[in-house]
């Protein structure tokens, strides 16, 4: 039987089944076909569709499904392995910048000189680099499953490469510094204890609260607006969630962060865990308080479209330059490098799944290091 059962592994209440193909093609190598599946009855259906797919190899259909037909397969066969949000993204992507160009072709027809007329064709939209390499990169995933499947034997894109800009430079990274920091959030209290006193109201505190968390952790936007107080443990943050506020329609919707080693535990600073526990009692008096309640927001978190504009309005009540909601992310690991912290648990505290990616964004805020070595330089004579 080639579909089996993986023991103790379920997700949202489905057992998890893999289903298994093997058969010799056309040029008597032993191949095999297998996917992954939640539901027997799914299972089931994999398992047809996966012969009719051998059927068509050995039928001389090789290579011809089209890129439309491949996306609707990938889309499904991920449905349980990626966030929706991803899920989401890879879908708008590829209704704006590969479909009207490439979804009809068959993929025994996808050569070099027609990808690049499909690059040619995205250069010539009004998009910047970064957006045509979101394009580019879902293509190539794309186009890797079509290998992986062996509807076809490789993947033409990757000769071509990706989507280079002449006038590109490194964007500097800004950040507050302690002191600027101080300045900000000092002006964000003031500002928050003003309008409660005017208006009875703790809404501003949501905002007050969540630049705190955010210089002071390092978390992510989504994984502050999908905080509660059932995630707070003394001390402790556990991160276990992240929240999108607009996906197809829905509105809130709560998904995994964005990579397993996302999933973590932060333990907090003084300043931080003073701030929440004013926060939490201001809460306490709200009608029907529970654990689940957003610690920025309540029954309901903030909008985080409004923060940029909460953010410029803190940074000129202080006086302060105006930086980006995500580089509070930047300003906590600016915080760490300039006390020489291990990269490692600065990758760990930001939730990232390699060492790598940390050190080629923020190597350069470890000034320390390069007096240290020069230092030790100078000392050779």
């Amino acid at each position: 039987m080639p579909i089996y059962k993986v023991e103790g592994t379920k997700k949202d209440g489905l057992q998890k089944y893999k289903v298994r193909i093997n058969y010799t093609n056309n040029y008597g190598a032993i191949k095999q076909l297998t996917r992954i599946v939640y539901g027997f009855e799914e299972a089931k259906d994999i398992e047809q569709k996966l012969l009719h797919e051998v059927k068509e190899k050995l039928d001389g259909s090789y290579g011809k499904t089209t890129i439309d037909e491949l996306f609707t397969e990938y889309i499904a066969t991920k449905k349980h392995d990626v966030r929706k949000t991803t899920a989401h993204k890879y879908e708008n992507i590829y209704e704006l910048y590969i479909k009207p160009k490439l979804e009809g072709v068959k993929l025994c027809k996808l050569t070099i000189p027609l990808l690049q007329k499909w690059k040619s064709y995205v250069e010539e939209m009004n998009v910047n680099v970064t957006t045509r390499n979101h394009a580019y990169a879902v293509l190539r995933i794309l186009i890797n499953y079509a290998v992986r499947m062996e509807y076809i034997s490789s993947n033409p894109l990757v000769a071509l490469g990706c989507f280079k800009d002449a006038d590109y430079k490194k964007a500097e990274i800004n950040y507050y510094t302690a002191s600027e920091f101080l300045l900000y959030i000092n002006k964000a209290k003031q500002y928050a204890e003003k309008r409660e006193a005017e208006c009875r109201s703790f809404y501003e505190w949501d905002y007050y609260v969540f630049f705190n968390i955010a210089f002071y952790t390092g978390m992510r936007k989504g994984e502050i607006l999908a905080l509660k107080w059932s995630d707070i443990d003394c001390e402790l943050i556990n991160i276990t969630r992240s929240l999108q506020q607009k996906v197809k329609g829905e509105t809130n919707v709560e998904t995994p962060p964005k990579s397993r080693a996302s999933i973590r535990t932060l333990q907090m600073p003084l300043p931080l865990i003073k701030v929440l526990n004013e926060h939490r009692k201001r809460q306490e008096h709200m009608e029907r308080f529970t654990e689940d309640y957003r610690v920025c927001g309540g029954q309901q978190p903030i909008n985080g479209s409004n923060l940029g504009d909460k953010n410029s309005f803190y940074a000129n009540l202080s006086g302060q330059k105006r930086i980006r909601v995500h580089d509070f992310r930047h300003s906590h690991v600016s915080i760490l490098a300039n006390e020489n912290i291990n990269i490692k648990e600065i990758a760990r505290r930001l939730g990232h799944a390699k060492v790598e990616l940390t050190w080629n964004t923020y190597s350069h805020l470890y000034p320390r290091e390069q007096e240290k070595a020069v230092c030790i330089l100078n000392q050779i004579a």
